[in-house]
């Protein structure tokens, strides 16, 4: 018995027990409730046997007694109040069984109480333990989501009941681990950093952890990454660099497209590389157009009560063009709510929510409105009109912006190469990102295309394949260059 309630615990213990009685058995809380119930060979037990259980362990509780006999027809149910802590209410166990019962039942049941009771104390502490964990972990994720969206006051309010306090300025780290060790990996984490990171076990990457540790100088919290990817096999880490707490979401993207970067280093680690901020060159002109963009949005008012208005439609549409189809997890709603609030927000801005083009206008505007750098004119103030986001692209800030994201790429091949990487990310931004199209438009392999922008990942140190990916500033980019170049606009389609 007592091995078993080393190795099995209570389940294990309880199915040896009811084939020792040749019958059911069972853990049972007061109020008759089965809280475990087992039979060894299913058919030597009756259906009835929770049923008389339960009648069982009420009377028993009633009576205030420790044990209970009873026969009902041809079953004879035995009970014993097994042991607990005074502040507890301890559960019965309870066998059913075929009269006549085996010689000794009684006292193998009574000797059994012990190690059952040792087995159900040590669990209910697990239980807890996991509750207790759980309950933290969605605390800090809601701290998180509050950071990625802005909400400093609130956020640095629900953490005030959590440890550590909030650093100012930040780094994030992302460490992508194998399946099933991110508790571990964030145990360690924890001891890397001294315990001073903000560790969130990411609510859309089942293998990630995010790390919001205290922005310092080297090498005090910058060896970080390198550490966990010496102590950990298999482990993998992008770091951000450093950004004031207002910044977090960016500082998340910059270590999800580092974490790209590193899983083709030996090292396992990369920084992410310096590079501006697309809505920080787009200026008062770029201000204005993203206003006027997300106005219909910002402005609307739900129906009824229980539709979301404008705060939790714009966090969709964050959440949405950040994490696609898993948004789902992140905001913790059903797929039909996703799909039903997305048809909305496309109705609002007579956008095409499946097209590249407007997915990337609507995330520069966003992010444009997450800057309250950028000069806006007072609300009482109509100033020019807005412009269009062709013309937004056409700003010299932009242009140079534009040539230094597509740097890396070095200079365009002669025209017709499929292979140039510049015709490779224009193609499959033509497609809509899908690599079905984009492999029948280059004329090779679905394998061949994933296999080319896995390379490119690493030239472009930007996440392509997995959101949040870099193909909204691709798309920009492009389109940048190519109005420079004289291209005409595209059409109606972005208008404000």
């Amino acid at each position: 018995m007592h091995g078993l309630a080393r190795s099995g615990g209570s389940q294990e213990l309880l199915r040896w027990v009811s084939g020792r009685a040749d019958g059911w058995a069972g853990l049972l809380g007061g109020d008759g409730t089965v809280l475990h119930g087992v039979a060894r060979d299913p058919g030597s037990a009756d259906v009835g046997a929770p049923a008389l259980a339960a009648e069982g362990a009420r009377e028993l509780t009633a009576l205030g007694a420790r044990s209970l006999s009873f026969d009902r027809g041809p079953h004879t149910a035995l009970l014993f109040v097994l042991g607990g802590p005074p502040d507890t209410v301890a559960p019965v166990l309870a066998v059913v069984g075929r009269r006549p019962l085996p010689d000794g039942l009684s006292t193998l049941l009574a000797d059994a109480t012990l190690p059952l009771t040792t087995c159900w104390a040590a669990e209910t502490v697990e239980r807890k333990r996991r509750r207790v964990d759980l309950s933290e972990s969605r605390g800090r994720e809601a701290v998180l989501h509050l950071l990625m969206t802005g909400q400093l006051s609130i956020a640095h309010q629900v953490a005030g009941a959590l440890k550590p306090s909030l650093p100012d300025p930040v780094r994030v780290c992302v460490v992508e681990c194998r399946s099933g060790r991110r508790d571990e990996v964030a145990r360690i984490c924890t001891e890397l950093s001294g315990g001073r990171s903000w560790i969130v076990r990411c609510p859309v990457y089942a293998r990630h952890l995010i790390l919001v540790v205290p922005a310092g100088p080297e090498p005090a919290d910058g060896r970080l990454g390198p550490e966990m990817a010496a102590v950990v096999d298999d482990c993998v880490v992008g770091i951000s660099e450093d950004v004031p707490l207002s910044d977090t979401a960016t500082a998340y993207g910059q270590a999800f497209h580092a974490l790209a970067v590193a899983r083709g280093l030996p090292g396992r680690h990369a920084r992410f590389g310096s590079a501006p901020e697309a809505a920080l060159v787009a200026g008062a002109e770029g201000a204005r157009w993203a206003d006027a963009l997300l106005a219909p949005l910002l402005t609307h008012l739900p129906r009824r009560g229980q539709d979301p208005g404008s705060q939790e439609l714009a966090a969709t549409l964050a959440s949405w063009l950040a994490f696609s189809s898993h948004a789902t997890e992140h905001l913790k709603i059903h797929r039909n709510t996703l799909a039903a609030r997305l048809r909305l927000i496309g109705e609002l801005l007579d956008l095409d929510l499946h097209r590249v083009a407007d997915q990337a206008a609507l995330d520069l505007a966003l992010r444009i409105r997450a800057t309250p750098t950028l000069p806006r004119p007072p609300k009482d103030e109509p100033g020019p009109t807005a412009a269009s986001l062709d013309a937004v692209l056409r700003l010299p800030a932009v242009r140079s912006w534009a040539v230094q994201q597509l740097r890396t790429l070095g200079e365009p091949d002669p025209p017709g190469r499929a292979a140039d990487p510049r015709t490779t990310l224009r193609t499959w931004l033509e497609c809509e990102t899908r690599l079905g199209p984009t492999a029948q438009s280059l004329a090779i392999s679905v394998p061949g295309v994933r296999k080319r922008l896995t390379r490119l990942e690493t030239v472009l140190q930007r996440s392509l394949l997995r959101t949040p990916s870099a193909r909204y500033d691709l798309w920009l980019a492009f389109r940048a260059l190519d109005l420079a170049d004289g291209g005409q606009p595209d059409g109606e389609r972005l208008r404000p």
